[in-house]
């Protein structure tokens, strides 16, 4: 059976990173954007361009309707899905103060980095559970953020559905386990993509000054190679586990 991958939000950024990684294992990968654009169709090209199988899905994972049919579409284009990697993510409409978080931020958040992972995991282990796997590995790789622990005070609703995502991967590695199926929660901390693109500066700076262990800010590439690791099976008895991909941002020491 073949490794067929799902890695939502991966037009460009991490997603994209993840893509190419798979794809460099073996994977057959359908890449994924809300929308069916030219930045998606680019993101397809640059797969392909390993000599990977590949194909494009567009769907909002806040769309929880749209799941099965997303799912349908890459199964009859690649193949039995093994493997799914929650990416896709939005940030806050306005960084600032707590007190001003508006509901219109929170609930965008929480739909799209919390309860859409959720419930696309759901679609994607009723699939998996109603056919034979053979001796595949399969795995949900959830990419939630250091902020699901670190506090980011001007995105409070942003740490939030990451934190309820952390607790996501640890409750589906405890029902997919006795399933074989392995379950894992990445969090990238100073990672240099379109959504880090306003204040990475600062924070290359910061990195540079001691703030991560690696002094340097990571890329896309970086946690990409980490998420195919997970998903092609190289930590064979592991799951449940958080991967810090921070460069040692989170190390607590004086």
């Amino acid at each position: 059976m073949s490794l067929v991958a799902l890695v939502t939000g991966s037009s460009r950024g991490i997603g994209l990173g993840a893509a190419l990684a798979l794809a460099e294992e073996g994977f057959a990968v359908a890449v994924h954007g809300p929308a069916d654009d030219a930045e998606l169709a680019g993101a397809l090209e640059r797969v392909r361009g390993t000599g990977a199988q590949a194909m494009k899905v567009a769907f909002d994972v806040a769309d929880l309707a749209a799941h099965d049919a997303a799912l349908a579409e890459v199964e009859a284009a690649l193949g039995p899905l093994t493997t799914l990697v929650n990416n896709a993510g939005v940030g806050v409409l306005s960084r600032g103060d707590p007190l001003d978080v508006s509901e219109e931020s929170w609930d965008r958040c929480l739909a799209v980095n919390a309860k859409g992972a959720f419930f696309l995991t759901q679609a994607f282990a009723k699939r998996l559970l109603a056919r034979d796997r053979g001796e595949a590995y399969c795995s949900v790789v959830n990419v939630t953020s250091a902020n699901a622990e670190a506090v980011a005070e001007p995105r409070a609703e942003y740490a939030a559905s990451k934190a309820a995502a952390a607790m996501a991967s640890k409750t589906w590695a405890v029902r997919l386990g006795r399933e074989n199926i392995a379950v894992f929660d990445v969090r990238p901390g100073l990672i240099e993509t379109d959504m880090t693109a306003p204040v990475i500066d600062q924070y290359k700076a910061r990195a540079e000054a001691g703030l991560t262990l690696f002094p340097r800010v990571g890329q896309p590439e970086d946690v990409g190679r980490i998420i195919a690791t997970l998903a092609a099976g190289r930590l064979p008895y592991a799951t449940g586990q958080t991967i810090h991909a921070d460069g040692g941002l989170l190390v607590s020491r004086f």
